[in-house]
């Protein structure tokens, strides 16, 4: 019998026959079948027959390896596996021992550093002398080329594993904060690894699916009309803090207190035309981009190339470029000066001017050094309950000079300037699992948070008060003058007297001649936040991690070692038992 098919689906059949495995090929046929109704509830496709128990094991901070995990045990269980999801808040290094196939996505954190949820896991990892000989292991780790430890906790548990004895089923996954294509890669390659080690075995063919509504998500962002974008902070602020409205009628978007709002920036206009005059080529200049597809070089360098921050891996790429001897000394380290100190203050710009790029420099070969534009997520600062079809954003613009150039950051300067009402900005949703409000509205809460940190506070207490939930609330807020900078001033006060939110505490640091912030304020009430935590309050933070957080986790537990009587020891336990029990919760950054 002749093919029914056209050219094009032959073409299409036979390029698609050509990379499939047998196991793989049964499965497609019983796929097809399905389509044709022939047997559609008993065509048999083939199926891992062995009982592989695989563990997915993820750490996470702001949930995207929860979400990477969450796929690849999915996945897996579609194979026929007995696949299982851990997160490594909630298990033990001697848990695992009994794997048999153990897939690790594990996020890096700040100077190198786990996840908060993940540093117990990863302490007990590091120091552990159990056996994990009889484990096959593959770890997906996810970083951001930008700092100097990239990806540092996957790199760890990836040697510690091997070290414990288990075997390395495939290579270790670097993925940049533009993560999709490497965790693709990674995730084709273990399940390749995982079938092959399959016998087939049948299950009924698949039943066919309506096609889905458009679906918004990071692939295909939300284009955002903007409904409101006003100044918070005042005339003589040393801040630049505004509120910024987004409408989300007819992008299916549903978020909770507690999530993210993921941006998609757009390079300034001065920017770009610094880097097109120091490279002396025209915006019109023809490139391709890895899954944009061909475009102008100004529009690659204005949506979607990162062309501010500086890595040892876009470095590396413009000397290879470049053959600077200069910046290769730089790079190895033999330079006076570090290359993360060089970096600190300094853009790509910097970096091209440094190396001195040839006149014969194409638009191509410097786009190839670059990364993709990564988005920016920021703390949703709206109750979809008080604001239905719409989210709230609150954001610190940030601009500076070093070494005699403005600089301004990409995202919020992006909001700030450009972002006016009626225009659309493209946004998506990401959901934040490890910030949430208590299930039962009748339990306290205390929230910490200074500058826009107060951001998802703001959510909370507006979600409290459409809820009339009853329990009581508690927030610290900071910043550095009273008639500048208090955030959201009318909104919090109103909502003391509607008893929305119980008690404000404020922490104004330039206002007197010693310095006072958020920390100073909790120490002063001691014996009553511990109280409150004593009488089961969820406890939050939001701000700054280099130094606020770490600042208040030392008050927290200076606090519950005074007023509870415990030593550093036992105070430290307390706090790590609020942290497993999901009442002390921090989004950082």
């Amino acid at each position: 019998m002749s093919s029914p098919l056209n050219t094009d689906q032959q073409s299409l059949l036979n390029s698609l026959a050509s990379t499939l495995s047998p196991t793989q090929a049964i499965w497609v046929s019983g796929y097809t079948a399905g389509l044709a109704g022939i047997g559609a509830s008993s065509a048999p496709v083939a199926a891992a027959s062995t009982s592989q128990n695989i563990t997915v094991l993820y750490g996470t901070e702001s949930g995207n390896c929860e979400m990477l995990a969450e796929k690849v045990s999915k996945a897996a269980k579609k194979q026929g596996h007995k696949a299982k999801l851990v997160n490594m808040a909630e298990t033990t290094v001697k848990d695992l021992t009994s794997a048999s196939t153990l897939l690790v996505i594990i996020s890096t954190w700040g100077d190198g550093e786990p996840p908060e949820t993940a540093e117990a896991f990863y302490n007990e990892l590091m120091s552990a002398g159990v056996d994990f000989s009889g484990v096959d292991f593959s770890v997906c780790a996810l970083g951001d080329t930008s700092y100097e430890k990239f990806c540092q906790t996957g790199k760890d548990i990836d040697v510690q594993l091997e070290k414990l004895g288990a075997k390395r089923l495939v290579d270790r996954e670097d993925c940049d904060v533009d993560f999709d294509d490497s965790f693709d890669k990674w995730h084709k390659a273990v399940t390749a690894k995982i079938s092959s080690s399959a016998t087939p075995a049948t299950l009924a063919a698949p039943t066919l699916e309506a096609a889905p509504a458009v679906e918004y998500n990071k692939k295909n962002p939300f284009p955002s009309e903007i409904l409101d974008n006003v100044l918070l902070s005042g005339a003589c602020s040393a801040k630049e803090t505004i509120h910024v409205e987004f409408s989300l009628e007819g992008s299916g978007f549903n978020y909770e207190p507690g999530d993210v709002l993921c941006v998609i920036p757009q390079n300034a206009d001065d920017t770009v035309s610094n880097i097109l005059s120091l490279a002396n080529i025209t915006a019109s200049e023809a490139v391709e981009i890895k899954n944009i597809g061909k475009t102008t070089f100004g529009d690659a360098l204005k949506n979607h190339l990162d062309i501010t921050s500086v890595s040892k891996r876009v470095a590396t790429n413009i000397q290879t470029l470049t053959g600077s001897a200069e910046l290769a000394e730089l790079i190895e380290g033999k330079a006076e000066m570090t290359f993360k100190d060089w970096c600190y203050g300094r853009e790509i710009i910097d970096l091209i001017e440094f190396a001195k790029l040839p006149e014969t420099v194409s638009a191509q070969q410097l786009v190839d050094c670059l990364r993709a534009l990564p988005p920016r997520l920021y703390s949703i600062a709206s109750s979809p309950k008080a604001h239905p079809d719409e989210v709230h954003l609150t954001v610190a613009a940030v601009r500076y000079n070093t070494y005699d150039k403005d600089r301004k950051g990409v995202a919020s300067t992006y909001l700030a300037d450009d972002a006016k009402v009626g225009t659309k900005v493209n946004v998506y949703l990401h959901k934040n699992k490890n910030f949430r409000l208590p299930e039962s509205g009748d339990t306290p809460i205390i929230m910490v948070g200074p500058g826009t940190g107060v951001a998802p506070f703001r959510a909370f207490i507006e979600e409290r008060a459409e809820t009339e939930a009853k329990g009581l609330s508690w927030l610290f807020f900071g910043d550095q003058k009273y008639n500048e900078d208090f955030l959201y001033q009318l909104e919090l006060q109103d909502h003391l007297k509607e008893k929305a939110l119980s008690r404000l505490d404020v922490a104004f640091s330039r206002d007197q001649p010693e310095k006072v912030y958020v920390q100073h304020k909790m120490l002063e009430n001691a014996a009553e936040l511990y109280k409150w935590l004593e009488d089961g309050a969820h406890f939050y933070v939001c701000g700054d991690a280099s130094r606020m957080a770490k600042d208040v986790n030392d008050a927290l537990l200076e606090i519950i070692s005074t007023q509870g009587n415990k030593s550093k020891e036992e105070a430290e336990q307390y706090l790590a038992a609020l942290k497993k029990a999901k009442r002390y919760q921090r989004d950082v950054y």
